[in-house]
């Protein structure tokens, strides 16, 4: 969600504040500022819009900086429309803050703060924070902080300025993520290491309830109680390049197709003697044999990834797998217990609604397995378990390796579980093993003739809306395409079940209506194709998607985009290519920002 960025140190700050924001724009946002301290006032600028059509412009017009401390902000508006006045950062003239999250009882601190004589100007519920440190302050910024945080109720990463300390920023967080750069003379706190791999990699990780004091020279940690906290560094393991387009036409057609390569690194250090090895997290074959049951919890696009997993489970080990969005799963009481299994994915490892999953498993006692694409995510700390996604960073807002690499993971689990359960032999599952190291060849061929996509996509440019369907495996890729097409074309879609058709949806077609078909379980095929057939008869445009080798006649389809064969088993890891790269081109023909869609977040830290 909201973007935060702090320095403080020896340079002049306004084009490192505006860099750092400029990289955290894929988290999503609508309005963009910074605050500095300049010549003893904290001088605050801010815009509605992208960063280069308000924020950039109104620098320009206030000329050069000069200040070597400040903090800035990409909002996403949660109260309050979007506007100047809105926008981060918000305070008044001793102290002004950056945030993300929700503070939940901020109608009540409102009134409080109102009846003390305090006259709000925004909508937003971050005022009442900055309102809060300015009523507790009185020149201890500390103390302030501390009594301020212990009044909100909610989540929230705070990045606070006081007029009094103009070299200095302070932070405090619960849920929402916060970290603190370490540079040779300067220091830094960002959302996530994206914005500061270009000046450092080395930061801390700033745990919930804890505040950092910054200055230039280094960084002291403490509780709500002012008890002093010693922190280890930690260093990232990406490079500056991994978060540049490296002259692709946009970040997501450059993640598109580092896929073999992120499906590579996630694989082969879990194989060990041609099995996948679960050593590196502890999960052992007998806790896989006593598993009561296994739920796998996440959303969005990773959600779609359990649903693939929930597939393989079933058919290769006769494990019965129940897959949940977390945002329902939270609330519905679960039937969870200590005996269980529970898998998160959760592509940040910040996800709210995933976060809150994992922190009920824990709470049952469940066995709980992350997997988690950011080392040192909240997710990837509290997890019992964890298996690294080695994607890389994702700029994009729509994820695509990410998904991948999900996927690759929920295939190493399936076959281990197989494995485990003796629904398996051992040479099965090497046999299996050496299939799944063959995908990236698979997904490198996909990506080596893009005009199928180009045409198919020029077929749903002037869409209103569009159907996504499937059997089996390709229903639950074609859930994932169709959420690809609608993220970034802001075309409707809806995936169905293809034998559902006859049960009402099928009502919606008309004539030169897009139809995508996902065909590539073989013992499914002739359902498909007579599905397909249906919707074609009845004036619809198919697209067809299928493996080589498979024949579909003109009756069934009007396009078909034929891909790399590897058995039905492992079909989506090479399906989904295809749906991605359609979604993609779909979004360029209709002119839209790909990487960065409307109204959405790469990473989801709120309700």
């Amino acid at each position: 969600m909201c973007g935060i960025v702090g320095y403080t140190g020896m340079k002049k700050c306004g084009n490192i504040l505006v860099n750092s924001l400029r990289k955290l724009e894929y988290r999503g946002y609508d309005s963009a500022g910074i605050a500095v301290s300049e010549h003893g006032k904290i001088k605050t600028i801010k815009a509605k819009g992208r960063i280069n059509d308000g924020l950039v412009k109104k620098l320009e017009e206030a000329g050069e900086l000069d200040a070597v401390t400040g903090i800035g902000h990409t909002r996403w508006a949660t109260h309050g429309e979007p506007s100047d006045v809105n926008s981060h950062p918000i305070g008044n003239s001793r102290i002004t803050i950056v945030h993300n999250g929700i503070i939940e009882n901020y109608r009540k601190l409102k009134s409080f703060l109102t009846e003390k004589g305090y006259v709000f100007e925004s909508e937003t519920d971050t005022e009442t924070v900055a309102k809060l440190l300015d009523y507790y302050y009185t020149g201890n910024p500390i103390e302030a902080i501390s009594k301020a945080v212990t009044d909100i109720e909610g989540a929230y990463a705070l990045g606070i300025m006081f007029r009094d300390y103009p070299d200095m920023i302070y932070a405090v967080r619960k849920d929402s993520p916060l970290i603190v750069g370490i540079g040779d003379g300067e220091m830094y706190i960002a959302s996530d290491m994206t914005a500061l791999l270009e000046y450092t990699k080395q930061y801390y990780l700033l745990e919930t309830g804890e505040i950092a004091a910054i200055s230039k020279s280094g960084a002291g940690f403490c509780d709500l109680h002012g008890n002093k906290i010693t922190k280890n560094v930690q260093t990232a393991t990406w490079d500056v390049s991994e978060a540049e387009k490296g002259g692709f036409e946009h970040f997501m057609l450059k993640e598109i197709h580092e896929q073999p390569g992120a499906v590579t690194k996630t694989i082969s250090p879990r194989i060990r003697d041609g099995l996948p090895c679960f050593e590196e997290c502890g999960l052992t074959d007998e806790m896989l044999r006593n598993y009561h049951h296994i739920f796998i919890v996440a959303c969005g696009s990773a959600m779609h990834a359990g649903m693939v997993g929930k597939y393989i489970i079933e058919s290769t080990s006769r494990t019965p797998v129940i897959v949940d969005i977390a945002s329902e799963f939270r609330y519905r009481n679960p039937l969870l217990s200590a005996d269980d299994l529970v898998v998160i994915i959760s592509q940040s490892g910040e996800t709210a609604d995933t976060k809150a999953a994992l922190e009920l498993a824990n709470e049952v006692g469940a066995d709980t397995l992350a997997f988690v694409n950011v080392v040192g995510s909240s997710i990837a700390r509290e997890a019992k378990m964890v298996m690294f996604t080695y994607a890389g960073p994702e700029i994009s807002v729509a994820s695509t390796k990410a998904y991948m690499v999900q996927n690759a993971l929920m295939y190493l689990l399936a076959f281990r579980v197989a494995l485990a359960r003796g629904a398996i032999t051992e040479d099965e599952c090497k046999k299996y093993i050496a299939e799944l190291e063959t995908i990236p060849e698979k997904i490198s061929e996909c990506l080596e003739d893009l005009d199928p996509y180009r045409k198919a996509a020029s077929k749903l440019v002037g869409a209103d809306s569009l159907l996504y369907i499937g059997r089996g495996l390709d229903y639950a890729l074609s859930m994932e395409g169709s959420l690809k097409l609608k993220e970034i074309s802001y075309i409707h879609s809806e995936s169905y079940a293809a034998g559902e058709l006859k049960h009402g949806t099928i009502s919606l077609i008309s004539s030169g209506m897009p139809v995508i078909a996902v065909a590539t379980q073989r013992q499914l095929l002739a359902k498909t194709i007579s599905n397909m057939r249906e919707v074609k008869t009845r004036g619809a445009y198919v697209i067809a998607i299928c493996p080589k080798g498979v024949t579909i006649d003109a009756e069934s389809a009007d396009q078909i985009i034929n891909i790399p064969d590897a058995g039905d088993l492992l079909m989506p890891l090479v399906a989904v290519v295809p749906l991605q790269l359609i979604a993609y081109y779909t979004a360029v023909l209709r002119g839209n920002d790909v990487d960065k869609p409307r109204n959405l977040a790469k990473s989801v830290t709120v309700e």
